[in-house]
Formats: C-alpha cells, structure tokens, sequence
C-alpha cells in the first residue's frame, strides 16, 4: 500500500508545508541538542492508542555548525513526540500515528529565505510566528482530522 502526499502552498508559490501518510517510523533519538520551543497545542482529534498529538513550533541549534545560517533549525509541524524538557531535545520528529501506521505534516521556517513575494522583513522566529503566512500554516495543521470526524 502506498500513502498519499499533499502540499499546503502559498499565494507565491512557496511550499509552506507537505502531509505524507505512510512516513513511517520517526527518527530514532541518536542525539539531543539545545532547542526553543516557540509555540505548540494539543490535536484531540488525531489521538490514537491514548496518544494526542500537538502542532508544535520549536528550533533545534547545531553547535558544531561552521555557517551561521545553518547553526538553528526552525521546524513546525503535527508530532506524538513528548514535549521536550530541559535544555536538550531530540531532533524534531514531524510524525505522528495516523492508521494504519505514521504521517507527517509540516515545514520549516527559513529566515534566509528569499522566495519571491515572502513577507519582508522577518528575519527571527518570534516576527515569523505573528504573521499571517505562519497563522494560516498553523491553523491548517490544527484543522487535520481522518475521514469521518
């Protein structure tokens, strides 16, 4: 069997996010880096065995990277991971149990992005998270039900 793929798309032609059934398992947890949590909200909808999960909006910082455009990366997305705690996280799984096995739903900010047509000027996660471009990506992935609910 294989799963189906659709692309949540701006006005200007920007791929904001991408749904994927059948994604298989997410990552296993190999290493943990500092992380910012920037927004997240459980999906009651989606729960399944007992497990709810959230949009989540978070960033993950590689210190080791030598470019600084490369140094954090900015992901949001439906996930069943717990939320992190601490100073530490896994890398951020964007799945999440949809039968008869996994999904994934989500995107990346980029603040280098130079797509024509993107807002200007939002160049820091906080500035991205109030625009209208983030609120109708956030509201999309909140909206994600199976068939029938």
């Amino acid at each position: 069997m294989t799963g189906s793929a659709a692309a949540l798309v701006s006005d200007y032609g920007k791929t904001m996010a991408t749904l994927r059934t059948q994604a298989g398992p997410a990552p296993a947890c190999s290493t943990k880096s500092q992380f910012m949590a920037y927004d997240s909200a459980p999906i009651p909808a989606l729960t399944q065995s007992g497990v709810t999960p959230r949009f989540a909006y978070e960033a993950r910082v590689d210190s080791a990277a030598a470019d600084p455009s490369k140094a954090q990366t900015y992901a949001y997305g439906i996930t069943s991971a717990p939320k992190p705690a601490g100073t530490e996280a896994c890398p951020f799984a964007q799945s999440f149990t949809w039968p008869p096995n996994t999904a994934s739903f989500g995107g990346v900010y980029d603040p280098f992005d130079s797509t024509p047509g993107k807002p200007m000027h939002v160049d820091t996660p906080e500035v991205y998270k109030d625009t209208a471009e983030y609120k109708i990506i956030r509201q999309a992935l909140l909206s994600l039900r199976p068939a029938g609910k």
